[in-house]
């Protein structure tokens, strides 16, 4: 059992049945940490500092953890996967600035699109816009932003760029694209974005070349798919939240000015069960 007070301190205790017939669980005063850091008044926001900063979450090192990604669609709100939150006891969000904060259960979801929107109280930046028009053509250059393989790779995000290859996923799926920017296990729920840093589709999945294998006698290569951003945005307006519009119709940026776009908004997803 984990207990968060008001004030941030926190203490766990361990190795207690609670399922038997005594199920009071008894945390003693000395097992609650300080106080967290409040802001001074002036940093508050709200006259007094009546209204502080969220607690930082602490990761638990003990839980099994999977990870993966997730971006700012409005403050304190972050689109992602759905199967990257599905089952967790607990979701941790790290900030672009290093700062972690608890999702606050539940997520809103849909398992059809594999998308859910959490709420993070505390975590604010600037909402990625999503592309209105033109509409996303075959050929188009975009920009996978995320962090694959964490505990493996360092753990700053990564971009890789390719094309929008397919209007339709695997088996003619409508909701997504096919996409040739390379992704790997933890860039799930990430932005994919155009080349002026908007948004066209929420990173889902890769081809398990594997199985193809298997199947074919042949290796397929680079196959990744990507929720559309159209319906991505109709998810979040179905949630009680309007997406930023933006055209994408002036000139392109560069593959770094569209990672620095998607850096101040993407953020780290721990799930720990």
């Amino acid at each position: 059992m984990r207990l968060v007070l008001a004030d941030g301190r926190e203490a766990v205790a361990r190795g207690q049945d609670i399922c038997g017939a005594d199920r009071t669980v008894t945390v003693a005063a000395a097992a609650i940490g300080a106080p967290a850091a409040r802001p001074p008044a002036s940093q508050a926001g709200v006259p007094g500092g009546a209204n502080p900063p969220a607690p930082q979450a602490t990761p638990n090192p003990n839980a099994r953890a999977a990870t993966g990604t997730g971006f700012l669609v409005a403050n304190e709100r972050v689109m992602t996967n759905h199967h990257v939150v599905d089952n967790c006891n607990r979701v941790v969000v790290r900030a672009p600035d290093g700062r972690s904060f608890s999702a606050v259960p539940p997520a809103r979801v849909d398992t059809g699109l594999d998308l859910a929107l959490l709420a993070v109280p505390g975590l604010n930046g600037p909402a990625l816009p999503f592309r209105q028009s033109p509409a996303v053509r075959r050929g188009e250059s975009v920009v996978a932003y995320g962090f694959p393989l964490s505990g493996l790779l360092s753990s700053d995000p990564k971009l890789t760029r390719g094309e929008i290859n397919g209007l339709a996923g695997l088996r003619d799926n409508p909701n997504q694209y096919q996409i040739s920017a390379p992704v790997q296990p933890g860039n799930s729920g990430g932005p994919l974005l155009d080349m002026q840093g908007h948004i066209v589709g929420v990173v889902v999945s890769k081809l398990n070349a594997q199985a193809v294998a298997g199947r074919t006698g042949d290796i397929a290569q680079n196959i990744n798919f990507a929720v559309k951003g159209e319906r991505a945005a109709a998810f979040l307006v179905a949630a009680g939240i309007t997406p930023t519009p933006a055209r994408s119709d002036g000139p392109e940026r560069s593959a770094a000015d569209v990672g620095e776009i998607a850096g101040r908004s993407t953020v780290f997803i721990r799930c720990e069960r």
